[in-house]
This record gives C-alpha cells, sequence and structure tokens, in this order.
C-alpha cells in the first residue's frame, strides 16, 4: 500500500551472557508463542511452537494488466477479481487470468481509493482506503449496490465464510459482520512473541488466514482463532531486476482451490504467478 512516506526506529537491545565450556547455535527453525490472554493479566501466556519456513516454487505465470496498482485480489469461478487503487485511478475488475485481457471493469469515484476485495455469495466487497466505505457491488456485473461504514482505515479483506476479516496496517484482524460491516471480535497477530504490524491483503483459506505484510516480500500464515503466524512464506525473486525497477510492492494474493495453488501479483506488476508453497 503506497500511503505516503513511513519512518521506522528500531531500538536494539542486546545482552551477553557468558558460559564456560559452551557453545550455542542459533536455531534453524522460527518459534511461534500462541497468545493466551490471562483474564486480569497483562501480558500473554508463552506456549513455543515452530513456524514453518517456505518458499514459493513458480508452475505458471500469466500477463497481467501493468496499470493495475493492485490493492485486492481473489478467484472465483474460473476468474480473477481485482481491487485496484489511487484517487483518481482506482477500480473494480474481473480479469481473464490466461491473457490478462479485463473482461468487465467498474471505475471508483475519483474521491475513493480502492482496497482489499472479498467475496460473500454473489457480492463483492470493496474497501476504501481512508474514506471508512465499503463498496458493495454484484459479483456478476459488478454494479454498486450498496456503501457500508466503518471507523479508520481498510486495508485487506478476506471473508472465512462467516465473518469479513479485515486489516489496517497493525497488528490486528478485525472481524466484521458481511452485512453491516458491524465489528465482532480482534485477534492480534503473533509472530513469536511479538505483535506482527503492517498486515495488508489478506486470502482466507479454511481455518488460516494468508497475509501479506507491506513493503515486504513476505506472506505469513495466520492460525485465526488464535493469531499466531504458523508459517512464513519468502516470495522473493519473482519479478526479474528490470520488472522490479518499473513495479511496485507485492500485494495480491488469491487462492485456486481446484488447483491448491495460489496466484500471486502486485503494485504495476506485469505478471501474475501461480505458485506452489513448498519447504525452503
Amino acid at each position: 500500500m503506497t500511503k505516503g512516506p513511513h519512518y521506522l526506529t528500531i531500538g536494539v537491545g542486546v545482552a551477553i551472557t557468558l558460559l564456560s565450556g559452551l557453545a550455542c547455535e542459533e536455531p534453524s527453525e522460527e518459534t511461534v508463542t500462541p497468545v493466551e490472554l490471562v483474564p486480569g493479566g497483562d501480558s500473554p501466556t508463552p506456549a513455543a511452537s515452530p513456524i514453518e519456513q517456505l518458499r514459493v516454487r513458480v508452475v505458471a505465470k500469466y500477463p497481467h494488466g501493468p496499470d493495475a496498482f493492485t490493492q485486492g485480489l481473489l478467484w472465483h469461478d474460473g476468474a480473477l477479481y481485482e481491487s485496484t487503487g489511487r484517487y483518481g485511478e482506482s477500480s473494480l475488475r474481473r480479469v481473464r487470468l490466461e491473457d490478462g485481457v479485463v473482461v468487465s471493469q467498474r471505475s471508483l469515484d475519483p474521491s475513493f481509493f480502492g482496497e482489499g476485495l472479498a467475496r460473500v455469495g454473489d457480492r463483492l466487497i470493496q474497501l476504501t482506503w481512508r474514506s471508512g466505505v465499503a463498496l458493495v457491488s454484484d459479483l456478476q456485473s459488478l454494479q454498486g449496490e450498496d456503501m457500508l461504514r466503518y471507523p479508520g482505515e481498510g486495508w485487506g479483506l478476506c471473508f472465512d465464510g462467516t465473518a469479513l476479516v479485515m486489516s489496517d496496517g497493525s497488528s490486528i484482524l478485525e472481524l466484521r459482520d458481511p452485512d453491516t460491516m458491524e465489528l465482532l471480535n480482534e485477534v492480534t497477530v503473533w509472530r513469536g512473541d511479538r505483535p506482527l504490524h503492517k498486515l495488508n491483503e489478506l486470502e482466507c483459506v479454511g481455518d488460516d488466514v494468508y497475509a501479506n505484510i507491506w513493503q515486504s516480500d513476505e506472506i505469513v500464515r495466520i492460525d485465526a482463532k488464535s493469531g499466531r503466524v504458523t508459517a512464513v512464506i519468502d516470495a522473493s525473486g519473482l519479478l526479474t531486476r528490470e520488472e522490479a525497477l518499473r513495479a511496485d510492492v507485492l500485494n495480491g494474493i488469491a487462492y485456486r482451490p481446484e488447483t491448491d495453488t495460489f496466484l500471486l501479483t502486485g503494485k504495476l506488476w506485469p505478471h501474475v504467478f501461480e505458485v506452489e508453497l513448498v519447504p525452503r
């Protein structure tokens, strides 16, 4: 999500422990700390378990409109549905995967910056960045049907079969009513013993939520109930160096259940990549 400059200040604390006659190595695998909040307590109770380390293996590559500032992506009934952003350029699109042709498109009002996208039955729900409005459209015609209000910023969105799961760039996943956008619950996402920020584009798959980490080539798999990160996926190296110079960040995750693969793209990317997730 290109939302203006961010400045990150990282404070690093270094603790040195002297052990006589003992050498140790860093573990090759991350650990995740599932978090259980204790009533009346201030901190989570840790229970370490391994975080799976995965990478993407490309099985196919398809054309993608290099003008598409991709903010949301989903796959349904043989077609890609895409939300694109930027003020005055935002749209809702149905795209033919094989050749990247935009089969149908609706441009959004110039005051809206399109964001995450989810399908709920025969409706598409499209977030906007700072307008506090979710646009409800007909799945077939892409015509607007309704507007639903929510506070704060909208980033990523997916539907878990019961609730909409929404991100706002923080470490929080919000569960919202798909008919009203009423807040039903919140889940903090933890990578190890720290909250994981910059959650962006989302894809719901079974009991998991896959989230792109903004401004990175990492995708994480999150246990939707506990909020713990159970896998980190390295999606780097999909674009050539020349392509990357003309493109923006990775930002588009769509699950293709018939092949058990994922479709990945990004803002202004010339390709959609169909990938398998394999061990690093």
